[in-house]
């Protein structure tokens, strides 16, 4: 590990993270190339995780070029090309959402872009994730779908039949379960309190042996209660009271778990950035040290900017994630170098 942590930290920020494959492929989409998009979904073929994951990245590539229109013309019963217009269908509300656009009209199409693919593909969980992101931005809940009565009662009401049709086709999606996180915590019946008690129902249902991404999603949850604490300056700045309880020491454990029978391919560069900053944050230097060093490059701006003095600030997000870089590495170094005590 020596000189690991020399020098000036530089974040790649590419989309596609730690997948080498993906990579190549986004910057064949963002100039209007479909073809390399195809070969890829086809090479990835029903491995759910992996087919959400990249469709997901590739659909924010082709959001802005023409890429998907083109594959459609040429080959319009394509069940991946119905995918993924259902993804950039999705995409593109998220993003006029975001921008303060009216989104009703898209809304409309991206839901049926997103119903006519899982017509197309009965067992593909992705038109479905795609109907949960699209309730992500329906905080007034017009839609009957997104008040569905939840599983537990300690859970508000929420697109639960939504969660249900990717549960039947894969139950431990890593997107799905993080869209009813964002749905909780936007609604007005929920909150983040709401997410928490959300990461706490799906502990039960997620084996801590099952090598899940979504052992890491109680971290989210806490990330986003501390943010919204904080705000309302209810916990100290640097955070560590909240992340040395015992309920989120449990979860950083089963996060580690996780994390030692990952494959670096398929991970999130998200679930390895809210792993490391929830371990150094509990002062498990040792522990954070390996997950910094498979992040690499791809740090993440969540949920350092949580920690920094400007949330909107992204450089201090980087000086955030570079000083818990720093010191989690040079306290493992110099375990190394004590050697095994008597």
């Amino acid at each position: 590990m020596t000189g690991a942590f020399a020098g000036e930290y530089r974040p790649a920020l590419h989309p596609a993270g730690l997948d080498d494959e993906l990579r190549v492929v986004v910057d064949e989409v963002r100039m209007g190339r479909w073809r390399p998009m195809g070969d890829l979904l086809a090479r990835t073929g029903a491995d759910w995780a992996l087919r959400t994951q990249r469709s997901q990245i590739l659909a924010s590539a082709a959001v802005r070029s023409r890429a998907v229109r083109e594959w459609l013309r040429e080959e319009p019963r394509s069940v991946d090309a119905l995918m993924m217009q259902a993804r950039v269908g999705t995409e593109t509300v998220l993003r006029a959402h975001r921008a303060g656009h009216e989104v009703a009209g898209v809304v409309l199409q991206a839901r049926q872009a997103a119903l006519s693919a899982a017509q197309s593909f009965p067992q593909d969980p992705v038109p479905w994730v795609c109907l949960l992101g699209q309730a992500t931005i329906d905080v007034a809940v017009t839609i009957g779908a997104h008040r569905m009565p939840p599983p537990d009662p300690m859970l508000p009401p929420g697109p639960w039949g939504l969660l249900e049709q990717v549960w039947r086709r894969d139950p431990f999606n890593r997107e799905a379960h993080h869209r009813v996180l964002q749905v909780l915590a936007a609604s007005h019946v929920g909150g983040p309190g709401a997410g928490v008690n959300y990461a706490h129902w799906l502990r039960g249902q997620v084996p801590a042996g099952s090598g899940s991404p979504l052992l890491v999603l109680p971290l989210f949850a806490y990330a986003e209660h501390y943010r919204h604490r904080r705000g309302n300056r209810a916990y100290d700045v640097q955070g560590h009271i909240h992340w040395s309880t015992e309920a989120v020491g449990f979860d950083i454990d089963r996060a580690l778990q996780w994390f030692r029978q990952c494959d670096p391919a398929g991970v999130s560069p998200l679930d390895l950035n809210h792993l490391a900053h929830a371990a150094w944050a509990g002062r498990r230097y040792a522990e954070a040290a390996p997950v910094f060093e498979m992040i690499g490059p791809h740090m993440t701006a969540r949920p350092w900017t949580y920690m920094s003095a400007r949330p909107d600030d992204a450089d201090l997000a980087v000086a955030e994630f570079s000083r818990a870089r720093r010191q989690c590495l040079s306290v493992a170094e110099g375990s190394q170098r004590a050697g095994p005590g008597p």
